[in-house]
């Protein structure tokens, strides 16, 4: 989750089990899906990473790779043994890994109830230009009859951080338009020291007491409301932090140039 996925998602081979849980909930503490995933989620199928980052949703080893954002699934049963298998490997060559991962995956099965079985829908709601068109087109699906996943998407977008819920958005639209991973490491940075300084809102802390500390469940989140979120406020987390002795996120020489392969 979390942080904990952006150091694993950008890897060649991402091997998931029967029990994993993948997802990205930062919204909901007042912070936004960073750590390169307006990246990692921009190439999903269709709106599906809006959907994950503005929802929060857990998915399975199933559905990351039916989704793509892992590359194999092997039963947690054989781990051990693949892992000695990858011991035995004594060259790097992707080719030779690759080969070995494949003796111990199997086919998954996405459930019949999973929401990236309803890509058609999530494509339909999560491809509005904002929050707020989002959220309605979602409430449309509810009056004929929702599923549980629209039921629990709006509960989550309800709740979450207004602010936080617009930042992700406009990342993530950002991220499908041709930015490498390092661009969006960089923007990501950028944007989380405006929301650890406090530049605009306390929304980070707040959500941190109420969802982590207190867990009171009852975040005081300032703006409160969507339409209360401004272009402007949105537009001044993406400015460069207004501070001389602040510096921009810049990568090593070479891990830069892996990085804008990407």
């Amino acid at each position: 989750m979390g942080g904990g996925a952006g150091l694993s998602i950008n890897t060649t081979f991402r091997v998931v089990t029967e029990k994993t849980v993948f997802a990205m909930p930062e919204a909901s503490i007042g912070l936004f899906p960073d750590v390169g995933a307006s990246y990692f989620l921009s190439k999903l199928p269709g709106y599906f990473g809006e959907y994950i980052g503005l929802t929060g949703v857990r998915l399975d080893g199933a559905e990351m790779v039916a989704c793509g954002l892992a590359s194999h699934f092997v039963h947690s049963k054989k781990l051990n043994s693949l892992e000695k298998a990858l011991q035995a490997v004594t060259n790097s060559d992707i080719a030779a890994i690759a080969s070995v991962i494949e003796n111990f995956a199997e086919n998954a099965y996405v459930k019949e109830d999973s929401p990236f079985r309803r890509l058609e829908t999530i494509n339909k709601c999560f491809s509005r230009r904002t929050v707020e068109e989002i959220i309605l087109s979602l409430e449309n699906q509810r009056e004929n009859g929702a599923e549980k996943w629209i039921i629990d998407a709006l509960s989550v977008m309800h709740s979450s951080c207004p602010t936080s819920l617009k930042i992700f958005l406009r990342s993530i639209r950002e991220g499908r338009q041709e930015q490498n991973i390092g661009k969006c490491l960089a923007k990501d940075y950028n944007i989380s020291c405006h929301l650890l300084r406090r530049t605009i809102s306390n929304d980070f802390y707040e959500g941190s007491r109420a969802k982590l500390f207190d867990k009171d469940n009852k975040p005081m989140w300032e703006p409160a409301k969507l339409e209360l979120v401004s272009e402007d406020i949105v537009d001044h987390y993406f400015k460069t932090v207004d501070d001389e002795d602040w510096e921009c996120m810049i990568l090593p020489a070479g891990r830069s140039t892996l990085l804008s392969k990407l």
